[in-house]
């Protein structure tokens, strides 16, 4: 089924401004609009977006609460377990560092402005979670907030950047200051921007 596109603002692969063309496949093939997505992606207004959907054999996450999670919200298209303890919650799918295999996580939801953090914290273990080095191998990932599906190119933020989305991260999930506490490792941060 085709996934529309959810840019809050103009994409140049969507939404051109009024007059312009559409680009061509060659152009889009580009650096700048990145390889064309013949999955069918299909925009609002019935043009196909340039966002690659990850693609690859489905291996379920080995504990119990994030595969029935991940599996209540795919399955019932956003409408059911999205949240815990009244919290919202998201699907992360990224890809398998050792295996290639699909993973996917359920997350606490933490946005703004268009963009996602995903806070590896595994409540505060010593170790960072799997996902965490799924995503430094690859950085392409798939979210499912709610109904939307889309894909995002995820990179670990540091400094001030760091300090400002684990400032929102806590106010979405106050339990991350706690497992900070926990852990000697500082907890890592990744900001997903739309593809």
């Amino acid at each position: 089924m085709p996934r529309a596109c959810m840019s809050a603002t103009r994409c140049p692969r969507c939404q051109p401004f009024l007059g312009e063309p559409l680009p061509s496949i060659e152009d889009m093939r580009t650096e700048k609009f990145g390889p064309p997505n013949f999955a069918g992606n299909i925009c609002d207004s019935g043009n196909v977006t340039a966002s690659m959907p990850l693609k690859g054999e489905y291996a379920p996450s080995p504990s119990d609460w994030a595969r029935e999670q991940a599996e209540a919200i795919e399955n019932s298209g956003g409408a059911e377990g999205g949240t815990h303890e009244g919290k919202p919650v998201i699907v992360l799918t990224t890809v398998g560092a050792k295996t290639g295999k699909l993973r996917k996580t359920a997350l606490m939801r933490v946005e703004h402005g268009g963009e996602y953090a995903v806070v590896a914290s595994l409540g505060g273990a010593p170790k960072n979670p799997v996902w965490y080095y799924n995503i430094k191998k690859e950085p392409h990932v798939e979210l499912q907030d709610g109904a939307v599906t889309r894909d995002y190119t995820a990179r670990e933020v540091f400094g001030e950047e760091k300090a400002l989305w684990w400032e929102r991260a806590v106010e979405a999930w106050p339990d991350y200051a706690n497992y900070q506490t926990k852990t000697d490792r500082q907890i890592p941060v990744f900001v997903l921007t739309p593809r």
